[in-house]
């Protein structure tokens, strides 16, 4: 077991350090401080908006930050999320199956188990550093303001778990191709489809309402945006994360039977 450790451990610092000596990381950071940056933004002036018109004798209630900013905010970064992790994700094995590093891979004594989780917690750990770019965001509202701390952190492991899903599904299209863009966007298409499918729901049958509601990425994430840990939620995500990271341990196994 200890040992097993250490192998995924050792693939995760090397992924980590792929994704930091290239620019892949440093990019991504860019785009995603920059892009939640300007929604921060526009959150914050109509937050600030919405709070003079209240203080002057307008019709606006009293506002809650956590509901009428950050909520708004982490759902937005969601979105964020769902086009920049496939871009992440599409050079995990696509680029060792076009270099041909894939059978020194597949034939050194680690298990299929330690090479997909290591490459999984190495993108992992990349995408918590994305999110810890937001931390100077919210810090400035800790500052000036007073939110509540808790509905944050449900909001934050929302977006991990939601983040890891979409990981895992990214591994999965990119063990199966040596194009890197064919990889992203087949990433991008499922995920989508996770995302809209409640958008059908209304067009149906009950029975068949509940199914697509429940399988919706943006339904499950919701409640953790308005602050609360629902077991249901957290056993989605989990087994999105399971049932995506199972076809790529597949994926893996007819690669070595075929090499």
């Amino acid at each position: 077991m200890a040992n097993s450790l250490r192998n995924i451990w050792a693939i995760t610092v090397k992924e980590l350090r792929s994704y930091f000596v290239s620019p892949v990381a440093w990019v991504m950071m860019g785009l995603f401080a920059a892009i939640f940056g300007l929604f921060y933004v526009a959150h914050l002036s109509a937050f600030v908006a919405q709070s003079m018109q209240s203080q002057f004798g307008g019709a606006a209630p009293n506002l809650n930050v956590n509901q009428h900013l950050i909520r708004g905010v982490l759902a937005n970064a969601s979105v964020i999320v769902l086009f920049l992790l496939p871009m992440v994700t599409m050079r995990t094995y696509a680029e060792e199956k076009r270099s041909g590093t894939v059978e020194l891979l597949l034939t050194s004594p680690l298990t299929d188990f330690e090479i997909i989780m290591g490459k999984f917690l190495g993108a992992v750990c990349l995408y918590a550093a994305l999110i810890a770019v937001t931390f100077v965001h919210i810090g400035l509202l800790f500052h000036y303001g007073q939110p509540d701390w808790r509905p944050l952190v449900a909001g934050y492991l929302g977006l991990l778990l939601q983040g890891a899903g979409f990981i895992a599904c990214g591994l999965f299209f990119s063990s199966t191709t040596k194009n890197q863009m064919a990889a992203g966007a087949a990433t991008f298409v499922v995920l989508l489809v996770f995302w809209i499918v409640s958008w059908f729901s209304d067009s149906v049958g009950p029975t068949l309402s509940a199914i697509l509601n429940n399988l919706s990425i943006t339904q499950h994430f919701d409640d953790f945006a308005k602050g609360v840990i629902d077991t249901k939620h957290l056993i989605f995500y989990l087994s999105f994360i399971t049932f995506w990271l199972f076809l790529t341990v597949k994926s893996l196994d007819t690669e070595r039977w075929r090499g």
